[in-house]
Order: C-alpha cells, then structure tokens, then sequence
C-alpha cells in the first residue's frame, strides 16, 4: 500500500497597491497642495511686479492660475475625464471661498468693532437720560424690547405655521390647498415694511392713530414669520417615511394621533430648525418695528401693550443715525449683542432637536 504525499495549499499573493505616481497614470497627493502654493507665490509676485497688489485680486488670481495649472497637469498625466473632474472641483472650491469671504469679512468687522464697548456695564443700562454726545449708556431696554416682541411673535406664529404645514401635508386636498400654497409664497416674498404699514392701518382702525406698542410690533413679525415656518414645517413633515404612517395606521390608530405620536416626533428636529431660522429671519427686522414699535424709547420698557418698546435693530438704527464716534461704537456694540442671541437661539435649537428627536440606536 502506497502512501500518498499531500502537496501543501498554494499561497495567495495579494494583489500589488496602485500606488499613486506619474507612472501610475494619476497625480500625487502632495502635488495639488504644491501648485496651489506655486500659483499663489507667482500671482503674488506678479501683483508686486506690476503695482498691483489687493488681496482680493490675489485671491482670485491664485484660484484661476490653480485651476488653469492642476487642469493642465492633470491633461496630460491622467485623462480628459480626471482633468474635467479636477477643474470643477477647483471651481467649486473658489465659489465656497468666494462665499465665505463677506461672512468672513462681516463677522470679523463686527467682533473687531463690537468689542470696543460690549461689556457688562452695556447689557444692564439703558439709555434713558444719556444724551447722544455722552460717553454712556447700554442696550439692555432694546435687549428687553428684542426678546419679548420675538417671544410675542413666536407665540403666535409657530401654532398656526405648524398647524397650516400638517393641513397641507396631511389632509390637505384640491383647490384649497393649492389656494393656501399660492398665498404662503406671495406672503414669503412681501418687503418687511408692507408687513409694517399693514399693522399700522390695522392698529389704527383698532385703536387710532399714533398708538404704538411692542405688541403691534410682534404682530408685525408675525405676518413675515408665518409663511417661513409653513414652509420650512412642510418640507420637514414631507420628509416622514410614509410607511410610519401607514404602519400605525395598520395598528388602527387614527389619523389625528398618528400625526401627534409618529409623524410630528419624526420631523422634531427639522420642525425646530425651521422655526428658528423663522425667528433669525425677523428678529433683525427694522422697517416693521420703526412703524410699528417706535423708534424713541429710550427707557426700559417690559409691557408689550403701553408705550413704545425699543429693539436692537432699531437701537442700531437709531444710534447709526445721530452719528458720531460713540454712537457708531453703540451701534456696532448693538449688532454683536444681536448675533450672539441669535446664535444662542441656535445652540437652545439644536440641544432641543437632540433631546427630543427619535432615538434610532439600539
């Protein structure tokens, strides 16, 4: 009886990495960074050849001899399709860039100058007995103004922009909808100070002339806030899988309470973003609230239904107007105030959004 010898399992050779080389028919990764620099040192050299130095024009000769240099490589290394893809991308960089360079620009203007007198001693005066040429006074009845009008203004907005959004998606049907659909998008694009002069004239057939208060002034609001929180709830609601819908309605539960318990916790968080970006759309408003609010309280006033309330934008207005030194120092004091509360609005947003949404782990 002959043994029979067992042969030994060949080895796999894994397969070589492409590496990425001239050769290899594809850029190196190190070789974009560099050209990127390249064109950056040449268009600066050029600009100081010939007299021409701006950093704006710097900017946008680096991005073109980039794009014009990494697509000329790329031709001749790679292929037409690489050298195609490589040129949009760089394209697509510069409009970002481009983009980013007035938000850049804004903030570091209004940090740069708000600084110069946003204190603690700012945000707790107001301004009643200061007089325009006097080094003093703060924002804090506009920081009370600002917060109770867009409160009053949030209060009436978000139960009937939410409410038309879920009768639009949900129930809605034929010529009523599309009725409800065409005046949200007129009412998106009214000017801020048609808002204004309706509230007035309305004020007027209610009370008389000349009676202005913070509660005109959120009402004001209101009519511009409305048809950004239907449209931004509406997308939100639309995006809700219709098979949660329809499984709880397997399970026999109504309408009604499918949209309470499924479909409105689904959408929680874009719901909550939504109405904050209706409150940073009107909590700069000026126009509205000049009309509306008045524009020459200077004292602190917290009852929305007597006298005249003041609110950052039109304290910024206000102060820009009168001119001088101190006043645009308060001005460019009261526009940081307001971006930090906006930001804040924004950061209360998402730490709602996050607490409230669905949880999807297991």
């Amino acid at each position: 009886m002959s043994a029979t010898k067992l042969s030994a399992p060949e080895k796999t050779v894994p397969p070589r990495p492409i590496t990425s080389s001239l050769g290899g028919r594809t850029l190196p990764k190190l070789l974009p960074p560099v050209l990127l620099v390249g064109a950056a040192l040449v268009a600066a050299g050029a600009l100081y050849l010939f007299d021409l130095w701006n950093p704006a024009l710097w900017a946008i000769a680096t991005a073109v001899g980039y794009a014009v240099v990494v697509t000329a490589f790329s031709t001749v290394v790679e292929n037409g399709r690489k050298a195609k893809d490589r040129l949009v991308t760089s394209v697509v960089y510069v409009c970002f860039g481009i983009a980013m360079v007035p938000l850049v620009s804004l903030l570091w203007t209004v940090l740069s100058e708000g600084l110069i007198r946003l204190d603690g001693y700012f945000l707790t005066v107001s301004m009643n007995g200061v007089t325009p040429s006097m080094d003093a006074g703060g924002a804090y009845h506009a920081i009370v103004g600002t917060l109770m009008m867009t409160l009053m203004a949030a209060v009436i907005s978000v139960p009937i922009g939410l409410m038309t959004a879920i009768y639009l998606v949900e129930y809605g049907r034929g010529r009523l909808k599309q009725a409800i659909t065409f005046f949200v998008d007129v009412m998106t694009g009214i000017p801020s100070i048609v808002a204004g002069l309706f509230v007035v004239a309305l004020w007027i057939l209610l009370f008389g002339p000349g009676n202005t208060n913070g509660a005109a002034g959120a009402i004001a609001l209101s009519v511009l806030m409305i048809p950004v929180v239907v449209r931004s709830c509406e997308e939100m609601l639309r995006l809700v899988p219709n098979e949660l819908r329809e499984a709880s309605y397997a399970l026999g539960v109504p309408k009604w309470l499918t949209v309470v318990k499924v479909v409105l916790p689904t959408a929680v968080a874009g719901i909550t973003t939504g109405v904050m970006l209706a409150l940073a759309r009107v909590i700069g408003e000026t126009a509205p609230l000049i009309l509306t609010a008045g524009s020459s309280a200077v004292a602190i006033n917290a009852n929305l239904f007597e006298g005249q309330m003041m609110s950052l934008p039109v304290f910024i207005y206000s102060q820009v107007r009168m001119g001088g030194a101190i006043n645009y120092e308060r001005a460019w004091a009261g526009a940081l105030t307001l971006i930090i509360i906006v930001m804040l609005l924004f950061l209360a947003a998402r730490l709602v959004s996050r607490f409230l949404a669905p949880k999807t782990g297991r």
